[in-house]
């Protein structure tokens, strides 16, 4: 026997054996994924479990496209130059299919340009500022949760039904804090022209000096407060707030409070009848939020957070965007996308064409403080659908794209 032979036929029958398995069964789809979780573990444990969740469900069921889901994380230490560091690490060294993640507004932006400048599918979960989609939004970054003007969209008229004159803001000093200020005032003084802000407080994130801002609000002596802090910066707010008396008599509309990661920190201090968007995952009786409750509890032994939610319904997000374009070739995902349609625990989603922003809602709410621990009442799921800006004023704000 022809020792040659042998070999080209191991060889003839090796390369066919390779050509006869579809390209796309080969490798597994790596997410790669950034966020800040040493410093925001409240949201951002609860979220990783949604998206380690989701990541598991798909694969049992085969993956996508005949190809097994892989994620990995890296920390950003809440800081835009380490993020775009570590996604520049994600892509060159772990050479992963696509980019998602991000909590905090600041590092949301940077990974968006740099996925921009590198061409690169971007998935954001989670930062809120309206430059994410809007005015700084770009061709390659998409975003899952409703963005600050859309949450106070959804809360400006329960405020404006108050028919408070004299309104004071407080807000951490940094994108998201000051975009969600800007959208409420703008749309509180169309619903409400004769509303006056008095006092505005905005320290900065983490650092707040809750005696000196509470003190500064009530010396303003206003109708009603916005809120926008958030984690253990509300804490801090609310417990000098009803040890100095800032909401007796007084109504205070709030963004994220009604979040079950910074409600029920809250126990025993929780404040009544705050307007706010939140989470009562423990009310919401539709199949597919029942389903995703059992399948959290089962796997964790614990009830799910808003994270939770989000994390796990931006992996089926990829998933579905990947499945609709049958790769995951970054022109091919972001065509996709436009007008994808996902299943999420809280229904049906889709990404709008014209400014990747998903419609994904909220739930408005008022606090109440129920045996010692903070839970929401009275509340409404609010589609984002109906709380989006135009197409045509989409357009003007994304001009640069």
């Amino acid at each position: 026997m022809n020792p040659l032979r042998h070999v080209f036929s191991a060889a003839a029958v090796a390369t066919l054996a390779a050509a006869l398995v579809p390209a796309h069964a080969q490798g597994v789809i790596k997410i790669g994924e950034v966020n800040s979780y040493k410093a925001q573990p409240a949201f951002l444990e609860p979220y990783k479990k949604g998206m380690e969740l989701a990541v598991e469900e798909i694969n049992a069921k085969g993956g996508v496209n005949g190809r097994k889901v892989e994620l990995i994380t890296r920390d950003d230490n809440a800081n835009p130059g380490d993020a775009v560091r570590v996604a520049e690490e994600l892509v060159a060294r772990e050479k992963i299919d696509v980019l998602t993640g991000t909590f905090l507004s600041n590092t949301g932006l940077a990974v968006a340009d740099f996925a921009k400048q590198k061409k690169i599918f971007f998935l954001a979960g989670e930062p809120l500022t309206d430059k994410m989609t809007w005015q700084g939004g770009n061709e390659y970054t998409f975003r899952l949760r409703p963005g600050t003007y859309m949450q106070a969209a959804m809360l400006v008229p329960e405020a404006a039904k108050l028919k408070k004159k004299r309104w004071a803001v407080v807000y951490p000093n940094y994108e998201y804090g000051q975009s969600a200020v800007a959208a409420f005032k703008t749309l509180l003084k169309a619903a409400q022209p004769d509303v006056e802000f008095v006092a505005e407080q905005a320290p900065p994130l983490g650092k707040v000096d809750a005696g000196a801002v509470v003190q500064a609000l009530a010396d303003a002596k206003p109708d009603a407060v916005f809120n926008v802090l958030f984690g253990a910066d509300l804490s801090k707010f609310v417990r000098e707030g009803n040890t100095r008396g800032l909401f007796k008599d007084r109504t205070v509309v709030s963004v994220l409070t009604g979040e079950p990661e910074y409600l029920d920190p809250l126990k025993d201090e929780t404040p009544n009848g705050w307007i706010v968007t939140g989470y009562p995952w423990y009310g919401i009786q539709t199949p597919e939020h029942k389903a995703f409750f059992l399948a959290y509890h089962g796997k964790y032994k614990d009830y799910p957070r808003l994270g939770s939610v989000v994390g796990y319904s931006m992996i089926k997000s990829v998933a579905a965007g990947i499945e609709k374009a049958k790769s995951t070739e970054t022109p091919k995902l972001v065509a996709a996308f436009k007008g994808l349609q996902v299943d999420t625990p809280f229904g049906k989603i889709s990404y709008r064409a014209e400014d990747h922003q998903s419609t994904m809602g909220a739930f408005v709410g008022k606090t109440k403080n129920e045996n010692g621990k903070g839970v929401m009442v009275d509340y409404t799921y609010f589609d984002g659908a109906k709380f989006q800006p135009s197409a045509a004023d989409v357009k003007k704000s994304r001009a640069a794209d």
